[in-house]
């Protein structure tokens, strides 16, 4: 896929995400005002916080496809994975706010929530629900750690809209069935989502930053980059080969062991020809490719470095 199609199909997801996002959060702050409901109140926060994060992948998005310069050879890809971990931040500070308010709210008055708090709640689920696997299903086909993170973040509000409707329920059966405590299913609720919201902020940032730090993927998964390189016939061996995530893109430093009469030119023309054969695989960027003589033929790495 050319990258003009994949950062379109990304930004298209990403102004999905936040027209809908303003439009639950609208809906579930007038019915939560008017249903007097503090779980979906907290759910309609969650969800404007769904909006910064969708502006958050947009912006990132747009900064990624930007080309590589002088002072970024290696292009912005990471771009993305910085607005994943924002967009990460932005949960955890939006499960604190939502856990402080359901909190505060078993010390003041409380008012079983109306009926019509359910409406807005069930009609939350089925479109966040198909958000998300509208964008976790883009995600993994674009390569977009901001993308799967921004899913999450509306199954987060899946969850938390789950849990604000058995809160509601709740409160609601507690007052036709004259049961006090039932009253505070709502508050309860709400601390639930808070619960939710931070753990899964905590796993996506993590996991965020993992990949920001340079992390070079596993033998697993490049041998398949090695069998592609030692297909060259002038290429004796792999010394070394670290293939390093780079947002939604792979760059690759390697090393080869190669005929030690070779002569410069010859020796050039092998190492062209591996990185064309590596860069014709979708997910590499970029291939830095060294090469050693191999004196020995298959003797000690460091000999040749």
């Amino acid at each position: 896929m050319e990258q003009k199609d994949r950062f379109k199909q990304a930004e298209v997801a990403a102004w999905a995400g936040i027209i809908v996002n303003i439009l639950l959060t609208l809906i579930k702050g007038i019915f939560g005002l008017k249903g007097h409901s503090k779980a979906l109140l907290a759910d309609a926060v969650h969800s404007a916080s769904d909006i910064v994060g969708s502006l958050a992948v947009w912006v990132g998005l747009r900064a990624a496809k930007q080309p590589p310069d002088e002072e970024h050879p290696y292009g912005h890809g990471k771009a993305e994975s910085i607005a994943a971990i924002i967009v990460a931040v932005i949960l955890f500070i939006a499960g604190v706010q939502i856990g402080k308010s359901s909190f505060e709210s078993f010390f003041k008055p409380l008012e079983a929530p109306g009926s019509i708090a359910i409406y807005a709640v069930a009609f939350s689920i089925i479109v966040k629900e198909a958000l998300f696997r509208y964008k976790y299903r883009l995600g993994k086909k674009l390569n977009s750690e901001a993308l799967i993170v921004n899913a999450y973040e509306h199954r987060s509000d899946v969850y938390s809209s789950i849990a604000a409707l058995i809160g509601i329920a709740a409160s609601i059966i507690g007052k036709k069935l004259n049961i006090g405590w039932l009253v505070f299913g709502d508050p309860v609720a709400g601390l639930v989502v808070s619960v939710m919201v931070i753990r899964m902020a905590w796993k996506l940032g993590a996991e965020s930053i993992y990949n920001t730090l340079d992390h070079v993927l596993d033998d697993d998964k490049t041998a398949g980059y090695k069998n592609i390189v030692l297909s060259v016939p002038e290429v004796r061996r792999v010394d070394e080969l670290y293939a390093r995530q780079h947002g939604y893109y792979v760059i690759i430093d390697l090393k080869i062991a190669v005929d030690p009469e070779m002569t410069v030119a010859e020796g050039h023309r092998a190492g062209k020809k591996v990185k064309e054969l590596l860069m014709d695989e979708p997910d590499v960027h970029n291939v830095l490719v060294h090469i050693n003589p191999d004196y020995n033929g298959s003797g000690d790495v460091k000999n040749n470095e």
